[in-house]
């Protein structure tokens, strides 16, 4: 039985970039560092970490923006940032969660970058990290996401999309 009820589908906000997710995500995070908060408008971003082979671009070409030495990828219309890969580490691609189109089930299962979060922020997550976790720390955290994390319900209705 899948109970993450896949694929999902999701894109951009003006439809140009359109996606589809086929695998189970590796773990649910927000991110406080300044720069998350600034590429999303936000008092941080929430992503939700795949497999790379579990994301398809169905339509449309992302294009790579940002600094740093991560791979930002967004619509090239309306500039929408879609997703991330992280340097040298090509199995695995942060996708924001609010590009999938039933996002409302969503919950961040960690947050980084407390160090940085704001003082009313407040994301929800039982697990917090002043910065990211120590390598070692991501295969249990990775365990203990896929056994305890929120799953989409059982027919729900997709959130409207503007």
């Amino acid at each position: 039985m899948d109970d993450w009820k896949l694929p999902w589908v999701g894109g951009c906000r003006c439809g140009a970039v359109r996606l589809r997710v086929t695998r189970p995500p590796l773990i649910a995070s927000a991110c406080h560092c300044a720069g998350c908060r600034s590429m999303s408008a936000s008092a941080f971003s929430l992503s939700l970490g795949l497999p790379a082979d579990g994301l398809e671009i169905v339509t449309g070409e992302p294009v790579l923006a940002g600094l740093n030495a991560d791979q930002h990828y967004f619509c090239p219309r309306c500039m929408t940032w879609l997703f991330t890969r992280p340097p040298g580490m090509d199995w695995f691609v942060n996708l924001r969660a609010t590009m999938l189109d039933d996002h409302g089930w969503f919950e961040p299962f960690m947050e980084t970058f407390t160090g940085e979060k704001l003082p009313w922020a407040e994301t929800g997550a039982k697990r917090s990290f002043e910065t990211v976790p120590d390598p070692s720390e991501y295969e249990p955290l990775m365990e203990t996401y896929a056994a305890e994390a929120a799953r989409p319900s059982a027919g729900r209705s997709p959130l409207p999309r503007p």
